[in-house]
């Protein structure tokens, strides 16, 4: 759990580092993400990777509230979303929130496989993001090779419900980074054209 709760930290730390950096101007712009311009991904990000990330900790459904919100329409919603990741990374840090099992809607599972498949949510889409307005997420080398780790154990299940494309083929050698954004069906290159 401590190495886990440490990735989780750092990757909510990018996602704020990256949510500040994102003008309103830039909400209309495309992302890796498919159909979804930036305002629609960055309403999934802020639901499912603090919202979720909390709800799921506490062993509680998301609120059809939070679900149907529009959280750029406030002005301040980078700030909302970094004080939201805080409350959600605290929540993670009582070693008990990582036993037992965690309801999925129908289903349970592990409250650490939970946290793993939330923690690659977090870097993934966070990287979708910053690759949209031109940043660089920067993950450690230890974070990396975890988030590698969690997308080849889960890649079949995301490709199952959709949530991944097809693996990329990367050019060339491939950094540990690189390898898990390909392993996820993302184009380490994308640039938007």
């Amino acid at each position: 759990m401590k190495n886990e709760h440490a990735h989780m930290t750092e990757c909510a730390g990018e996602a704020a580092r990256i949510a500040r950096s994102i003008s309103l101007e830039q909400l209309d712009l495309p992302t890796p993400c498919g159909d979804w311009d930036l305002r629609g991904l960055v309403n999934h990000w802020v639901l499912y990777t603090s919202h979720g990330l909390e709800h799921r900790a506490l062993r509680e459904d998301l609120p059809e509230e939070l679900t149907t919100r529009d959280f750029t329409a406030d002005a301040d919603w980078a700030q909302q979303y970094v004080a939201q990741l805080d409350r959600a990374v605290a929540a993670w840090s009582d070693p008990a929130v990582w036993e037992g099992e965690i309801d999925l809607g129908g289903s349970t599972t592990p409250a650490s496989e939970t946290a793993a498949m939330l923690i690659e949510e977090t870097a993934l889409h966070t990287w979708d993001v910053a690759r949209a307005v031109g940043e660089e997420l920067r993950l450690s080398d230890a974070a990396s090779a975890y988030l590698l780790d969690v997308v080849d154990r889960y890649a079949a299940l995301y490709r199952q419900y959709d949530g991944f494309a097809d693996e990329v083929t990367v050019p060339g050698p491939a950094s540990v980074f690189e390898r898990a954004l390909a392993h996820s069906g993302r184009d380490p290159h994308w640039t938007g054209a």
